[in-house]
């Protein structure tokens, strides 16, 4: 477009495709016309390069077709695998995302959360470590993981069970004496379920087991310090580990392979997310799998429901069990 033109407008497009403004405005909108007509005004779309201006659009219709995603970052396996199913759902239903990444710094959480309001965005799905969140009262939103109250739907896997399965499968595989070992927030959430289950497992099945846990920011030679404090002659205490998370898992497993110590041979290890190698290889660890694909459908569903005060405060998607090499079945 040559200088001192202005982009194309609605009207233009009619004018092009010889048919009515609300024409295009139904074929854009993705309304029934007749197929001729569809395909004059496509045509005339292409020729043009006319591109819908969303946030005029948001202003009539009182909706941007805009979600924001609010993640810690997409350095995590776990985090860009969530992003990716949530914009990918988002975009079967003509939904674009605002993606922002926060460091997990509660201060910028807010502050995105905040600016939704005035980047007119239909909802939010926020994966937050601020306890504290406000959200703004005309914007729905759906928490991933962490539970705010009944007006906010917290969609989770079932940690709980996920935990539970854990403690199962190392027994049911022979092992003996048991860790739970867990990096994580002190704040309350539903990832913290995890250690319940794996505990109440092994109390139920009779098995000694030892918990470790140690906050965010602590440096990882705490694990370490607590393996060899707990090598023995070249034999680790525990025959089974449930790591938290597969980030973990993949930490000690190269740790105790390290300090010669043979997995699964030795010690069998089961981690927590199905994280798998550029994100669609091989699984990182034997692991419980959260179903990250049914987690994010489930978000997108729940922020675009007209109906969502009437939505469950807490949805716990199942679990599963996958063989990733490091236990011996």
């Amino acid at each position: 477009m040559g200088k001192g033109k202005t982009n194309p407008t609605m009207k233009d497009v009619a004018r092009e495709a010889g048919v009515a403004v609300g024409t295009v405005s139904k074929v854009i909108n993705g309304l029934p016309v007749g197929k001729e007509y569809r395909i004059r005004v496509e045509e005339a779309i292409r020729k043009l390069n006319y591109r819908v201006n969303i946030y005029a659009q948001g202003l009539r219709s009182s909706r941007t077709n805009v979600i924001q995603v609010v993640v810690p970052n997409l350095i995590n396996p776990f985090f860009a695998s969530l992003v990716n199913f949530i914009n990918k759902e988002l975009a079967q239903r003509n939904y674009k995302m605002m993606l922002c990444t926060t460091d997990a710094d509660p201060e910028l959480e807010q502050f995105y959360v905040s600016m939704s309001e005035q980047q007119k965005v239909d909802g939010i799905i926020c994966l937050s470590y601020n306890p504290m969140l406000e959200v703004p009262e005309n914007i729905p939103m759906i928490s991933v993981d962490r539970y705010f109250g009944t007006n906010i739907p917290c969609v989770s896997s079932d940690n709980y069970g996920g935990g539970h399965l854990a403690a199962e499968k190392l027994v049911e595989n022979g092992c003996k004496n048991l860790a739970f070992l867990r990096t994580g927030t002190k704040l309350v959430n539903e990832t913290n379920k995890r250690k319940a289950g794996f505990a109440s497992a092994c109390e139920e099945l009779g098995v000694p087991y030892t918990l470790k846990m140690i906050d965010d920011g602590t440096p990882y030679s705490a694990f370490e310090d607590f393996l060899r404090e707990h090598l023995h002659g070249g034999a680790l205490d525990f025959d089974g580990i449930f790591c938290a998370t597969d980030s973990l898992a993949y930490q000690i497993i190269h740790t105790l392979r390290g300090m010669g110590v043979r997995v699964p041979e030795d010690v069998q290890i089961i981690g927590y997310d199905g994280v798998r190698y550029f994100g669609d290889m091989d699984l990182y660890c034997s692991t419980i799998v959260q179903p990250l694909e049914e987690m994010s459908a489930t978000c997108v569903h729940l922020v675009l429901d007209d109906q969502l005060g009437k939505a469950p405060s807490l949805i716990c998607l199942p679990v599963s069990y996958a063989y990733g090499g490091t236990t011996k079945a």
